[in-house]
């Protein structure tokens, strides 16, 4: 069994899982969004912030746009929540908290632009040079991604290359994926980050897809018996 191939038979289930999660990353960016107009749900329940707060979310909202607004920043809402509100410290954190994701200035993995980024690593057997060798490859970097384009967008031989990922049936481009390895006692810790994704959901949804691909690569050896 070649390289290719043995390849190939490794990574057939990641094609399987990027067609079913293809119709989710192809979705509009709206379509993401909370159905309450939020930009993501805080972590407490609106009526636990009730109970231990006296008031719901929206009317959080409400008071924190009309008192220190959106671009006071986490410290100065916090304490105008706790000075303002007389709630104590660890509440006013969780209000802040809260409120920002809301807002959407506050959430998990979201980069200055808008979009989020994500990352997942794992140790491997494969070697690094081998693995780089693989990615620099069209044919084996396709088989390494089925069911997606990759177009290189970093120089050749670069410690950490980036590759832009596309939809082949749409030629909808879904963000842009970087690889690199880290010392590991047996092969190499590989660190997947892929970046410029349109949505939090998506972003959940990709952060899974990548993990089960580093255990894909992980299971055996590439060829079997060498």
């Amino acid at each position: 069994m070649s390289r290719v191939d043995s390849l190939r038979h490794r990574m057939a289930d990641a094609g399987k899982r990027y067609a079913a999660l293809r119709t989710e990353v192809l979705a509009e960016p709206d379509q993401n969004h909370h159905s309450s107009g939020w930009a993501s749900s805080p972590e407490m329940s609106d009526a636990t912030t009730r109970a231990k707060t006296g008031r719901g979310w929206n009317e959080w909202v409400a008071l924190i746009d009309a008192g220190p607004g959106r671009e006071a920043g986490h410290a100065t809402i916090a304490a105008w929540i706790g000075d303002e509100h007389g709630i104590d410290a660890w509440w006013a954190q969780t209000v802040t908290v809260g409120y920002e994701r809301i807002a959407g200035l506050r959430l998990p993995g979201q980069m200055p632009d808008g979009t989020f980024s994500v990352s997942r690593s794992k140790s491997v057997v494969m070697e690094w040079t081998e693995l780089r060798s693989l990615l620099s490859d069209p044919v084996a970097r396709s088989v390494l991604l089925p069911e997606m384009m990759s177009t290189e967008r970093s120089k050749p031989g670069v410690k950490a290359p980036k590759f832009l990922i596309s939809d082949p049936q749409t030629a909808t481009e879904l963000g842009v994926v970087q690889f690199r390895a880290d010392p590991a006692k047996s092969g190499s810790r590989l660190v997947v980050t892929h970046e410029k994704i349109p949505g939090l959901q998506t972003a959940e949804a990709w952060k899974e897809f990548w993990a089960s691909w580093l255990q894909d690569l992980a299971a055996e050896p590439l060829v079997p018996g060498e």
